[in-house]
Order: structure tokens, then sequence, then C-alpha cells
């Protein structure tokens, strides 16, 4: 149990490390690869000449956040030999194909294009260069998909036969159509496009704010991002929505689990707050809006949701006696964070686009000011979507197929596991104080001059 246990917060914690620097890869690519398609375009020479240069300043923001997401990424496909030795034994014929796909349709590609464009100014024209970062853009987010392809299967099991206690694949082409994948997909890039707007944002109204040779040039960036964000916050809502519809059919204990409903409800209320007591399998109180919830399924005011004991009872008639309940409490919370600060990102985003366009942001510096520091609430989103997604599926590391429990390596001990988090914990903090200071010395000293007249 000691060495699950501690396998399981490495795995989690590399994880969450990981997913920090993923969806600003996947939105900061194609804010990029706008940005330059604005420069290639505009007939307009100040604002051309500031232009490239601002695609410069967001591309090198782009490699250093690119190059964490790879170091981190590396460490995690580790952990499935190290730690999770049953699952890779398990699953490895069909999470095999996805990743093996990522690396040669996805990656190869991303990075080859990336040093390409890196490496191209002044040396392919104009328009080849643009095909460059689109290419790395596109790459990006096909990494992503077959990242989530592999992912949805463990939700949502599809296209498979069990033979010799392996899972092994009998219909590729239902793993790649998995509705699961539709919904994990759409919300994770506009997740990405909301990161990357929040940073371009972020960094966006500190250079308008103290650094008043750049401030012309900013404005038009601080604009761009805020619709940016609000573009990908209005898109993760909807997606949300519809992948959170079809967890009724897909994984219902993961869906009631977000609630805390414990009982089957008809129709079924949506808790705004909640005292969870899971022990006693109950909520000791709640605030509740009657029948929410069930419209929020079903689009209607009525329609029955089952409960967390009903699924429970289930479950056991199904696969045995066990516990089959996720983290109830970590899930409803997280739920409510992730949703109650997007819905104020919103806000922000259309306030701050408002007032950009309307006239000179710095009339509102406090806003200027508060911005930056608010940059953590959309990892914290982020970080509380993974949880969601991940935790819900527990006790199941492939829902209805095998159990986390039964994928740990055996033999592995409790030391081995805490040398290497230890190891792995303290080598994050140190690249992250490393991809921070480059990142913070780079925004301070570049300097983008544009005089807004043409």
């Amino acid at each position: 149990m000691e060495a699950l246990l501690l396998s399981r917060w490495q795995f989690a914690i590399t994880t969450v490390y990981h997913f920090l620097f993923v969806p600003v890869t996947l939105g900061l690519s194609v804010f990029v690869a706008l940005l330059e398609t604005c420069y290639v375009r505009t007939r307009r020479p100040a604002w051309k000449a500031a232009c490239r240069k601002l695609v410069k300043f967001f591309g090198t923001l782009f490699v250093i956040n690119f190059s964490m997401g790879v170091v981190t990424g590396i460490v995690q496909e580790f952990h499935f030999g190290m730690n999770w030795s049953e699952y890779s034994r398990f699953m490895g014929d069909i999470f095999g194909a996805p990743l093996a796909l990522e690396a040669l349709t996805a990656f190869f590609l991303e990075s080859t294009m990336l040093g390409v464009w890196l490496f191209g100014w002044d040396r392919l024209s104009e328009r080849a260069h643009c095909v460059t970062i689109w290419l790395v853009a596109l790459a990006s987010n096909l990494s992503a998909f077959w990242i989530l392809v592999a992912n949805s299967f463990m939700q949502h099991p599809v296209g498979y036969a069990l033979r010799g206690g392996r899972a092994e694949m009998t219909d590729f082409f239902a793993l790649v159509t998995n509705p699961y994948v539709v919904g994990e997909y759409s919300h994770t890039f506009f997740s990405g496009v909301a990161t990357a707007g929040f940073v371009v944002l972020a960094v966006s109204a500190w250079k308008v704010l103290h650094d008043a040779a750049s401030r012309a040039a900013f404005r038009q960036s601080l604009m761009a991002g805020a619709l940016f964000l609000l573009v990908g916050l209005l898109g993760a809502a909807g997606s949300g929505h519809l992948h959170t519809q079809y967890l009724a059919q897909a994984n219902p204990m993961k869906l009631a689990s977000m609630e805390a409903l414990w009982e089957t409800a008809d129709p079924a209320p949506f808790a705004i707050v909640a005292d969870i007591d899971e022990q006693a399998h109950e909520n000791r109180a709640e605030l509740e809006v009657p029948a929410l919830f069930s419209f929020m399924l079903y689009n209607q005011p009525a329609g029955a949701v089952r409960g967390i004991n009903d699924l429970q009872a289930t479950a056991e008639q199904q696969y045995g006696p066990g516990d089959y309940r996720p983290d109830v409490t970590g899930l409803f919370w997280s739920f409510r964070l992730m949703v109650g600060i997007g819905g104020a990102m919103i806000g922000l985003a259309f306030l701050t686009f408002l007032l950009a366009w309307k006239g000179d942001p710095l009339r509102f510096p406090w806003l200027l000011r508060l911005i930056p520091w608010l940059l953590p609430l959309v990892y914290i989103v982020n970080s509380c979507g993974w949880y969601v997604a991940e935790a819900g599926r527990q006790p199941w590391i492939v829902v209805g197929l095998q159990k986390t429990a039964e994928a740990v390596s055996p033999n592995l001990s409790g030391a081995e596991v805490w040398l290497t988090l230890l190891g792995f914990t303290v080598t994050y903090l140190l690249l992250a104080g490393v991809a921070l200071y480059l990142a913070f010395r780079f925004i301070r000293h570049t300097v983008i001059s544009y005089e807004g007249r043409d």
C-alpha cells in the first residue's frame, strides 16, 4: 500500500507539473501563428515592423514553455515501466499505438518545424516561414489528440478484447473515434487557448504599465490576448457542458460524484455548496437549486440522475465487493473551483478588451496591476480540470477493466519510490526556477517600439 500510494503521488505531481506547460503550448502555438499571419498580410509598414517583433517575442516565450513541456513529459513515460509495469503489461497493446503515433506524426513534425521557424527568419519567404509556425501549431494539437485517444480508452474502453489476461486492440478505428475523445480533446484545446490568452494578457498588461517604449505595441497584444482568452473560455465552457452531458452514459459515477449526488433523483438538484460526509455517504447540509442538474444534463427541468449509492450497489453486483466511489469531496470542490474561476475570467477578459478597445488602458492602472497577479488562476483551473478527469475514474485505472491497485509494479518498495519522488520534485522545482527566471528576464528587457501611425 505504501508503494501504491507513493506511486500515485509521484505520478500526480509530475503530471500536474507537466500540465502547467501543455495548455500554454497548445494555445500559444496557435496565437503566434495567427500573429505571424497578421504580420505577413498587413500593408502598414510601422505595424509590420512591430508585429514581427511581437511574433518573435511571444515565440520565444513559446519555446521556453515548449522545452519545459518536453522535459517533464519524457519523465512521465518512465513511470509506466518503473511504477506501473502491471498497467503496461495489461494495456501495452492498446496504449502503445497512440503513443507511437504521437511521436511519429506529431512530435517529430513539431520539433522539426519549430527548428525551421527559429532559424528560418530571413532565409525563407514570409509566407513559407508563416507556414512553418502553422505546422508547429497543427503538430502540437495533433500530439494532444493522440495522448487523449489513449486517455479516453482508460475512461471509456472501446474496440478491445480480453485475451490471456491482457486488453488487446480489435478495432483501431473505434479507438480513434471513441466519443469520449471528442469531449476531452475539444475541452483541452479550448483550455489551451484560454491559458495562452491569459499569459498574453498578463504579459501585455505588465508591459503597458511598466514599459513606456513598448506601450503602443503591447496595447495591441493586450486586446488580442483578451479576445483570445474570451474565445478559449467560452469554447471550454461549451465543450465542457456537452462532455458533462455525455458523462451521464459514459461514466455516471464520476458525474454523480462531481455533484455529490448520493441518491438517485428526478429531477436532480444542483448543489452550490455542500457539507459532504463520505463516511455516512450523504451530505449533512447543502445549498441547492432545484431541478438545475437535470436541466444541465437533459436541457429540460426533468430527468433521472443516478446517485452514488445506487451506482455503488450496481458496481458491486457487476465487479464484486469493493468501494467503487471516487474522492467525492475533491471532485465536488474541484469542479466548482473550475467553473467559478472560469466564469470570473470571462468577465475579466470582456472588461479588459472593452476598455483597451475604447481607449487608453492606462486610464485603469489598477486593472493592469491586477491582471498579472491573477495569472495563477488559469493554472489552478487547469489543475482542477485534470483532477476531475483523472480522479473521477478511481478506483479504476482503466474503467471496468483494471483497478489502480492492480496496476502498480510488483516488488516495488516504498523507499525506492520515495527516492525518485524527492528527486523528481526537487529537479522540477529547479527547472521551474530557471524557466521563470529566463521568461521574466526576457519580458523585462525586450523593447518593441511602435508609433501607432502609418
